[in-house]
């Protein structure tokens, strides 16, 4: 039986086919390129662009999940994450090549269609990164062994059970399955079965990689600072020599809509029913899947879409409501999901959503409607493409796809030349069709997932399947080598310098600090309101406010109800929104440059006067109850609402659960009275800085800040103070455990307090926090993922903070390995303080990351904002960033050792674990850490 299996495995992995058979705009952004193709096939895509000394270099192998055999699902992924473990003439870990000269956004990813990998260095060190990209492609399988594909089999079944053990994890594997029929390539999800993954074999590893990663089956991308006419040298150099593999068949589109309404029910651990209803609709690149999107938008988009107002506002029968559209290659999927509010008839929201679908496909939309949907879709397209990452993103779906870079000038043309007819016609056709209607719905007592999932049956198989198809029969060949791979990776000689713009600052005429970083990369201007508040300043009053009334400033203002508030935001193509972190609640605005004016006088109004409305409270009641239960069914939401009252006590300030949230209990009494007051206290101009990043200037954006803010007085009251008291070390460690039945891994957090952001020498403990668990490469993952393969990742996490702030030791783990990876991590602990402090290689790789990342940090406005955020809120200097070069380098194993020492108690760690309590609480026990106790979801002891 087994060699009949592997014979057939053999057959079907042999190199042959599997299947025989808006409105006008002022702004806008183009990315030029130049294409062309080596010898050997690879089609090589390039795009200038120069505001900072970075490349991203992305490579895209034309092969996917939708490409794998009967029997073999989570093939292609599995093997991405093999394309991590080094190559022929770099032996080891391939990130270790990329840590010490600053990589960025590096990472690999597997979809139905293709498999990429990218990264961002350095201008530098774009032949280091060709040289690692041409040695994997075209020098694999010598480095590629038993020990290997055992270790990353371990880390991807710990990736699914980590996407299992989360609520509605388990939905994408059951939905493909009855919305493809069984024939179909996207019929099983990427991450594929634990069986197919038991499976794969070395020898399947091997032909894999023969019959798919050739370079006539590859696109790579390189955008940012390079030329045509260097990347074109440099790749012929690198990659010039690499077979271009056998011709890999290619799936074509297929769509297979459902004939009719099918019904699925799943159970799981989740607070609340929700509903998916999924068409299968035409491909990437149509015109019908281009009008889906924009109706996608208008249907439920927002709160001005016609399903969260019929849903939401109106019949008051779901929380929320959206519908959104995933485009692939060989067919799209449209969906609708929406998540209940308690003892409500699902009949009811079907009903309601029938008759929404039924209007919008007789009538279409309006035209303001869909002016409005393509606003939002030129204006999302704009800031999408800042980074070069997506650029060469952007680029390479183009080509991969569609044979065509460029691709994304068509789909905005054609977006901008939309009508109101074309949009209804696509939906009637398209929502006239069965779709899969699942509910999942909160499991009982005696939920059984894996017989639960036993009983799911598949689509039928149907006729009609298209060939696949080979590409041209073409000639290729491959030029002599000019690389001598036996030197080694490329040393780096020298780096780019940091480019990070000056802050310039001014106030207003009432007072206000305003502080400017300009960014002319995109049309796109960032303004954000910090107040100094969040979830701190709920010390003293109910536990939620803070997030209950920032929430708000979305919602109405004096003039305008919450409807008329969204529908304005989608004409100007602005994002305006509001949020609390533990220190701050800040309000922020994302503009066009062309509509920044009208934009900065909604969002004033929506900040100056909110209207506390009623009906909006009772609305966003009902969410923000939602979003606790929500928080208490996921193993790392209900380990951070229980573990920092833990760490702080409830008498300070960060004495609360750290999602914001409060208790079910506090919100439920919240009136108007409770958000009027904090407004008053916390919401109020002495209490505020604005921070500009974007396309504008300080002679520019100052009077325009004066027209919106300049008038603002503050209230007589006094501003409160938060306590932010220094809190003891706990005289030994803590144990608590959360059952969470059925639970496929264990989440283990446990937590000690370190220096506020503003400590003198907080950046030394960061940088050592990196040895311990801050990177990839740090201690404890490198334990628990690579060695032990226990988890899919391990790691310490740190919170910038102007009190103490908490250090997390994060990991979740498979549920037999609960207690051997609590040891692994307090033994990792105990040795970075202990017998094995801070080594010289470990602190020194670490300097050279973080400086050589620097020119590679700061590409995004993004990223601008988030340090301009930091250095204001935490009093740093205005050349902080300039400065961190010399700081960091002035790190040594002494100081990372000192920092480290300082707050790693490895015995008065608190330690909270989110597992199936009939498997983990004994061996937990017998571990003799420290006193073991049992809380409930809210935090309670069970006794």
């Amino acid at each position: 039986m087994h060699t009949l299996r592997s014979s057939l495995f053999a057959l079907l992995f042999t190199c042959t086919p599997l299947f025989a058979v808006a409105a006008p705009a002022t702004d806008t952004v183009d990315l030029k390129y130049e294409k062309f193709q080596l010898p050997n096939g690879l089609t090589v895509v390039v795009h200038e662009d120069h505001k900072a000394p970075v490349v991203a270099v992305s490579i895209w192998y034309h092969i996917g999940s939708a490409d794998e055999p009967q029997g073999k699902t989570g093939f292609a992924h599995l093997f991405e994450h093999l394309m991590f473990s080094g190559s022929e003439h770099h032996k080891g870990s391939y990130l270790e090549a990329f840590d010490p000269i600053g990589a960025t956004d590096m990472n690999g990813t597997t979809w139905f269609d293709r498999t990429n990998y990218f990264e961002t260095v350095p201008t530098t060190a774009v032949d280091l990164a060709l040289w690692m990209e041409s040695d994997r492609m075209g020098h694999l399988l010598g480095a590629i062994g038993q020990k290997e594909l055992d270790t990353q089999r371990g880390v991807v079944q710990n990736e699914k059970r980590q996407g299992e053990n989360r609520p509605y994890g388990r939905v994408s594997e059951l939905y493909l399955k009855n919305i493809f029929p069984t024939n179909h390539p996207y019929q099983h999800d990427t991450i594929g079965s634990m069986a197919d993954l038991d499976a794969a074999s070395l020898a399947d590893v091997k032909a894999w990689f023969r019959c798919n990663y050739g370079a006539a089956n590859t696109t790579l991308v390189l955008a940012g600072d390079i030329t045509p006419a260097i990347a074109r040298a440099k790749v012929m150099k690198y990659f010039g020599d690499i077979p271009a593999g056998p011709a890999v068949a290619h799936q074509q589109p297929w769509i297979t809509p459902l004939g009719h309404r099918v019904d699925g029910v799943q159970h799981d651990h989740v607070a609340q029913t929700r509903i998916y209803r999924t068409w299968v609709v035409p491909q990437d690149g149509s015109d019908d899947a281009l009008n889906l999107d924009l109706a996608t938008t208008i249907l439920g988009g927002g709160k001005s879409s016609r399903l969260y107002q019929r849903l939401v506002y109106r019949d008051k029968l779901v929380d929320d409501v959206s519908v959104s559209l995933s485009p692939f290659a060989l067919a799209s999927m449209l969906e609708i999901q929406a998540d209940l509010k308690d003892g409500v008839d699902l009949a009811k929201v079907d009903a309601a959503i029938d008759e929404e679908l039924k209007r919008f496909r007789a009538e279409g939309p309006s035209a303001d409607e869909l002016a409005r949907a393509q606003v939002r879709y030129r204006g999302e397209f704009v800031r999408n493409v800042e980074s070069v990452s997506d650029q060469a993103r952007v680029l390479a779906e183009g080509q991969v796809y569609r044979d065509d870079p460029g691709a994304f000038r068509k789909d905005l043309s054609r977006i901008a030349a939309a009508t109101v007819a074309g949009v209804r016609k696509a939906a009637d056709t398209w929502l006239s069709r069965g779709d899969y209607h699942l509910k999942v719905l909160p499991a009982g007592k005696d939920f059984d997932p894996a017989a639960e999932d036993a009983k799911v049956a598949s689509r039928a198989a149907m006729p009609g399947r298209p060939a696949t198809v080979l590409p041209p029969a073409r000639r290729y060949s491959v030029a002599q080598s000019g690389v001598d791979r036996s030197e080694g990776v490329p040393k780096v000689a020298s780096f780019p310098t940091l480019q990070f713009p000056a802050l310039q600052r001014a106030r207003l005429k009432n007072g206000i600090e305003v502080v400017l970083a300009e960014r002319h990369a995109v049309p796109v201007t960032q303004v954000e309101l910090m107040f100094d508040a969040g979830y701190a300043a709920d010390h003293g009053r109910r536990p939620g406010t803070a997030a209950f009334a920032t929430s708000l400033l979305e919602e109405s203002t004096k003039t305008l109800d919450s409807t008329e508030v969204a529908i304005r935001k989608e004409r100007l193509g602005a994002r305006i929104g509001a949020a609390c972190g533990l220190d701050s609640c800040i309000a922020s605005l994302n503009a066009l440059e062309d509509r920044l004016v009208p934009s900065l006088a909604l969002f004033a109004d929506t900040v100056r006067n909110p209207a506390f409305k009623a009906s909006d409270i009772a609305r966003l009641r009902e969410q923000h109850l939602a979003e606790i239960a929500q928080s208490k069914s996921s193993p790392m939401g209900v380990a951070q609402r229980i573990l920092p009252p833990l760490l702080y006590g409830k008498e300070h300030a960060y004495g609360i659960p750290f999602d914001g949230l409060g208790s079910v209990a506090d919100v439920k009494a919240m009136t108007a009275a409770d958000f009027t007051a904090f407004q008053r206290d916390y919401l109020r101009p002495d209490n505020l800085k604005i921070l500009v990043v974007g396309d504008t200037t300080l002679a520019g954006i100052l009077p325009q800040l004066d027209a919106a803010f300049g008038d603002w007085q503050a209230p007589a009251t006094p501003r409160p103070r938060k306590n932010l008291a220094s809190v003891a070390v706990p005289a030994k460690p803590r144990l608590f455990l959360i059952d969470r039945p059925d639970a496929p891994q264990s989440l283990i957090l446990a937590g000690l307090l370190v220096p506020s952001a503003k400590a003198p020498d907080y950046l030394t403990l960061r940088l050592a926090n990196d040895a311990l668990g801050g990177s990839f490469s740090s201690r404890l993952n490198m334990n628990l993922r690579e060695d032990k393969h226990w988890a899919y990742g391990a790691h310490t996490m740190m919170s910038d903070t102007s009190g103490q702030g908490p250090m997390f030791f994060y990991a979740p783990v498979q549920t037999d390995k609960t207690a051997p990876s609590i040891a692994e991590t307090l033994k990792e602990a105990r040795a970075i303080v202990g017998d094995k402090p801070v080594t010289e290689a470990e602190i020194g790789n670490i300097r050279d990351m973080r400086v050589r990342a620097l020119p590679g940090a700061y590409e995004t406005s993004d990223a601008v904002l988030g340090t301009v955020t930091k250095i204001v809120k935490f009093g740093w200097p205005d050349d902080y960033v300039q400065t961190l070069k010399t700081r960091i380098e002035g790190v040594t194993p002494a100081t990372a050792e000192t920092a480290l020492k300082e707050v790693v108690k490895p015995e008065a760690m608190t330690w909270v674990i989110v597992g199936d309590l009939r498997k983990i609480e004994q061996p937990v026990r017998a571990l003799g850490i420290g006193d073991v106790e049992v809380l409930d979801a809210d935090g309670h002891t069970v006794h």
